[in-house]
Formats: structure tokens, C-alpha cells, sequence
């Protein structure tokens, strides 16, 4: 299987309507390693890799996410596999 990797950007209202935590859910049901966290503009952004399918699949449930967000607008751009990522998960750094 080839792995593929892509960072995410979603705006919209995605803080404070459980958009991390149902992204992490759906991540981990679709079988794709990578992470999410909130940046500090308002908007969430998300590493995903996995098999291609799984990815663009992950990339279509963040273009509407859970029931609460608004998503506005969701920027893909390719990324390098992190071979040490198995799993999917919280990213600190840029957390409000």
C-alpha cells in the first residue's frame, strides 16, 4: 500500500464545537495516522496519512465535520509521510 500525506487548514466555526475531537474519531474509524490541533487564528488544522482512499476520505468528512461547525473553507496541500506517525492524535504547540 502507498502511504500519501497532506496538511489541512478548515475555517470556518471549527473552535468550540468539538471539531478536534470528532476529527480524531473519524481519523482513527477511517484507519488514518496523522494529528489536529486549534491554531490561534480561529482556524484547526490537521496532518492525515494513510492509503490514498482513506486519506481523501478524511479530507471530505473535514469539509463538513461534526454537527455543530461551520466549515467555510477546508486548504489541502501535500506533505511529507512521517514514518514515526502510527497513530492519530492531539498536536500540542499552537493549542489556545
Amino acid at each position: 500500500m502507498a502511504v500519501v500525506a497532506c496538511r489541512l487548514v478548515v475555517s470556518g466555526r471549527v473552535q468550540g464545537v468539538g471539531f478536534r475531537h470528532a476529527t480524531l474519531e473519524a481519523a482513527r474509524a477511517l484507519g488514518v495516522a496523522g494529528w489536529v490541533r486549534n491554531l490561534p487564528d480561529g482556524t484547526v488544522e490537521a496532518f492525515a496519512q494513510g492509503a490514498s482512499a482513506e486519506v481523501e476520505r478524511f479530507v471530505a468528512w473535514c469539509r463538513h465535520g461534526p454537527p455543530l461547525a461551520r466549515v467555510d473553507g477546508v486548504e489541502v496541500g501535500d506533505a511529507a509521510v512521517d514514518a514515526d506517525c502510527t497513530r492519530f492524535d492531539w498536536k500540542l504547540g499552537s493549542e489556545l
